[in-house]
């Protein structure tokens, strides 16, 4: 029986912003990203477990304290090697595969990942991913096997956060299906990832807009939104990199972009904006009155 696993590498450490993970989207509330992707997921009925991997450190022990204030299990692992964090974590749930996601990115594409489960099974992929929506907002499904061979078989740079390097140097080794996505969400110019504190405003008013609906922020509607906030684009146009991360050359999708989107639009097209749109000035209060950001 094939069992996912949802696994989610944690640490504070960072260059640009510390502790991202840790970050409010609504500060008000408390609710971290972090936290907000625990919730998401778990409304994912195709995984059964969620599990973090965290890396070793006393800084690090928020992570264990959310762990069991959620009641959800945990690793202790490697500063650097996140692949070999993941596979533990993927191996503590008894996983055969694994749900991947960044701990940065709270707005991920949740609406498609039973699809994307069950064309992995079909399939007898080895990953199976999408590509061209905005920055953080895609996510990765692997066999356990895939990632223990990569680490096997990978050097230094492998066994670090770049968990996907080994299998996308060596792709005639895998078999790896990247399914297509609507015309509409093929946004490179957007980023929902949270690496600098101008991403962090561009989160915070997004979540602030939609949180009546939180966890389930449909992905759509986000980039509806935020092409009506021009300042908010304006925000992160420097850290924008219209670049794909998968890349199969030789292949052509096994099932069509009609196909693959059937019956989505209508799961998100009669949803009604909750609130009037929220400021720049108001986003960049919330940022300032955040705690953890002084």
């Amino acid at each position: 029986m094939r069992r996912l696993v949802a696994t989610l590498a944690c640490r504070v450490q960072g260059s640009r912003l510390y502790g991202k993970p840790l970050q409010h989207l609504d500060v008000e509330n408390r609710v971290t990203i972090l936290e907000h992707l625990i919730s998401l997921i778990q409304t994912l009925p195709c995984i059964e477990a969620v599990v973090l991997g965290i890396a070793r450190g006393v800084e690090n022990e928020p992570f264990r304290d959310i762990a069991r204030r959620r009641g959800i299990a945990f690793i202790m692992g490697d500063q650097r090697d996140v692949l070999q964090r993941l596979i533990q974590c993927g191996r503590k749930a008894r996983g055969t595969d694994v749900f991947r996601v960044t701990t940065e990115s709270p707005f991920f594409y949740y609406e498609v990942v039973a699809d994307a489960w069950r064309r992995h099974i079909e399939a007898g992929n080895d990953v199976t991913t999408f590509d061209g929506v905005p920055a953080g907002s895609f996510f990765e499904i692997y066999s356990l096997e895939a990632l223990e061979r990569s680490h096997r078989l990978g050097d230094k740079r492998h066994r670090s956060e770049y968990c996907s390097l080994y299998v996308r140097e060596h792709l005639k080794d895998f078999q790896v299906e990247v399914l297509p996505i609507p015309p509409e969400l093929e946004r490179l110019d957007l980023r929902f990832t949270v690496d600098y504190p101008e991403d962090l405003v561009v989160c915070r008013q997004v979540y602030e807009h939609f949180k009546a609906q939180a966890p389930r922020l449909p992905l759509r509607d986000i980039i509806r939104y935020v092409d009506s906030q021009p300042q908010l684009k304006a925000l992160v146009v420097p850290y924008v990199v219209s670049k794909r991360l998968w890349f199969l050359p030789s292949r052509e999708p096994t099932c069509s972009a009609a196909t693959w989107s059937a019956g989505q639009n209508q799961a998100s097209s009669n949803l009604s904006r909750l609130r009037k749109n929220a400021t720049l000035a108001q986003g960049s209060r919330l940022l300032a009155r955040d705690p953890t950001n002084r």
